[in-house]
Parts: C-alpha cells; structure tokens; sequence
C-alpha cells in the first residue's frame, strides 16, 4: 500500500503576490518553467497556446483571470470597471470552446461580479480559490468512488493527460489511478502517448514518475493490440464536455478506445466533475469540436515531418456516444451505462 497524500506531488497553477503562475505545460518534461501573468490577456494566450490544458484546469485558470482582469479595470476607472469586463470575460471564453469548465467558471465569476461593491479583487480571489479547492476535493472523492471498480485489473489504460497538471490537483482519471495504486488495486499503467502534442508521453508518463508510479508508453495506435494481447483490464479516460444524455467529448483518440475496449470486453470509465457536464446539451453534435493548426501533425519540435505542402486535418477531440461508457464517475457519485435519465439523477440528488 501507497500512502496517497504522497501521490500529488504536481500543480499547474498558483496564485502569488497578486499575479497567476503556470507550470508551462509545453516546455515539460525537459523543463520546470513557471510564467507569471498579470493581465486577462496573458491569462486567454496562456489557454488557447496550451500552457494550461485539461478542461478542469483551464476552468481554474479563467477563475483567476477574471481576477486580473477585475484588478486591471477597477484600478483604470473605481466607478465603472463593469463597463470593461464583459469584453474581457468575452476573450477567456472564447480561449477554448470545447472545454466546458471554462465557461463554468466563468459563469460563476461573473454571479460575483454582479454582486461586488467597493474594490472586487477580494471578493473574486476568494471565489477563485474556492473554485480550485473545490476541484481538487472533488478529485479526491472521484478517486474514492472510481478506485474500487479498478480492483482486481492490475493494469489499466489511459489517454491523454487527467492529473494535476489537467486539474486544480490531484486529477480526474488519473486521480481514479492514484487511488488505485495506494490500495494495490492496480500493478501499472499504461499511457498512449496521444498525438500531436503527446500529452501522454510528455505529461502522464512525467506525473506519475513524480509520485513513483510505474507507467508504460505506447502509441496511440498500439492500444487495440495491447487489449487483444490481454494486457488491460479496464480504460480509464477523462473529459472536455459530457452531455446531458451521457456523450462525451474528450481528446481526440478517446473514441477509438472505447470502441476497441468494448469489442474485447474490457471496461471503459469517464472520471469527471460535473461542472463538465453540459446540461444544455442532449445531441453530441451541439458540441464545438476545436481543430487546430495543420501544422501540429506536419511537424515536431520544430522539425517537418511530412512534405512540403502536405494538407492536415487536426481535431482537437471526439465524441464518444454514452452507450460505449461502463462507468461515468462524478464527485457527486457514480452512474453505470450512462443516459438521459441517470445524469439527470446525478443533479436531482
């Protein structure tokens, strides 16, 4: 057994002395860089360049931003900073907009906003600290419901980046595979390393070579032969925006998993708060699916890897019907063969 206080060892952000700090997530894992942002416009680049990434993350980080965009036009003009800030909540939302959690955020800045008198920097520091540390105990319940299914698999599967670096702290599906690994539960992981900005090999493999998890990378590619193989017991992935009915869109490849693990009977588990849980949204294909610049695929660290010219078509992510998902996991509990009526239970609840 594994003691789990020593399994979070990473953050993405802080707040200190009046600024946002991020680990940059593109730089990593060959470098630990912290960039120090002052403005509402440093905060929407660092979103849409892919400092911060991870839809819990990046729901974190805009709460912070409206921060510094509340200090920067109270500051400018004490009667009228209102005036000024739609334009700037304006430019965070449109950062990413497939991630749900950011207009969440969002939404939930501007209910304070509305109520502000005075100086509002206090008031809005102390709701975007709530936001983080409620994500982060909401992981950790996430993790206390998700881990006992994992019981038994020895080794699991996961896509993309969940962790901390995805989350306020501790992580979604990767919060689930922490909780597991303290119990003995799980033996090890294996990790697709998740093309174009691989997500897993850089960032999963590195979190959980912080906390002395051992983890194994594969291409994404490789993960329908490892199940074949007998090798996984369950897939464990996260979420960008969930449905009303169950549908979930995540990083682009998560759909092909899910569609391998079904074929070989394995179990496949969406870990995710319900703040990601879009209930305006029944059909899936209401969601934005963001596509990104071709040149991501066209080449690597700088290098061209395909010719001159070439055309590329670069979804940022996928949407995996509810019918494919075992277990949808929520710190407001746990729905099995997700659907209209059982999320909507999540809420009644």
């Amino acid at each position: 057994m594994n003691d789990l206080e020593k399994l979070d060892a990473v953050r993405a952000m802080r707040w200190l002395d009046g600024s946002l700090e991020l680990l940059d997530q593109r730089a990593l894992p060959q470098q630990e860089i912290w960039l120090r942002l002052n403005s509402v416009r440093d905060v929407a680049d660092a979103i849409r360049d892919m400092v911060v990434r991870g839809a819990p993350a990046i729901g974190v980080t805009a709460a912070y931003g409206c921060v510094l965009a509340a200090a920067e036009r109270h500051a400018a003009a004490p009667g009228g900073w209102r005036q000024g800030i739609e334009a700037d909540l304006d430019t965070l939302g449109a950062a990413r907009p497939t991630a749900v959690n950011l207009h969440w955020a969002i939404r939930r800045m501007r209910d304070v906003i509305q109520q502000c008198d005075g100086d509002p920097v206090p008031a809005l520091l102390r709701e975007a600290e709530a936001i983080h540390r409620e994500d982060i105990e909401a992981n950790r319940r996430m993790g206390e419901l998700g881990a006992p299914f994992l019981q038994g698999s020895e080794v699991v599967l996961t896509h993309c980046n969940t962790g901390s670096l995805a989350t306020g702290g501790f992580g979604t599906a990767l919060g689930v595979i922490r909780s597991a690994w303290s119990r003995g539960f799980i033996q090890s992981i294996y990790a697709a390393e998740t093309r174009p900005w691989l997500q897993g090999s850089r960032l999963t493999a590195w979190e959980l070579q912080q906390d002395g998890i051992p983890a194994t990378i594969i291409t994404d590619s490789a993960a329908a032969h490892l199940m074949a193989a007998g090798g996984v017991g369950w897939v464990v992935v996260g979420a960008d925006r969930i449905t009303a009915a169950g549908d979930v869109a995540n990083k682009i490849g998560t759909y092909s998993h899910a569609i391998a693990a079904r074929y070989h009977g394995l179990g496949f588990m969406v870990v995710a708060p319900t703040s990601t849980i879009d209930r305006d949204i029944t059909d899936a294909a209401a969601i934005p699916i963001e596509e990104r610049n071709a040149a991501e695929l066209l080449s690597l660290a700088g290098n061209a890897t395909a010719p001159l010219g070439s055309a590329a078509y670069n979804p940022v992510f996928d949407i995996t019907p509810a019918g494919l998902v075992d277990v949808l996991v929520t710190e407001k509990g746990v729905v099995e063969n997700p659907d209209l009526a059982s999320v909507a239970a999540l809420f009644e609840a």
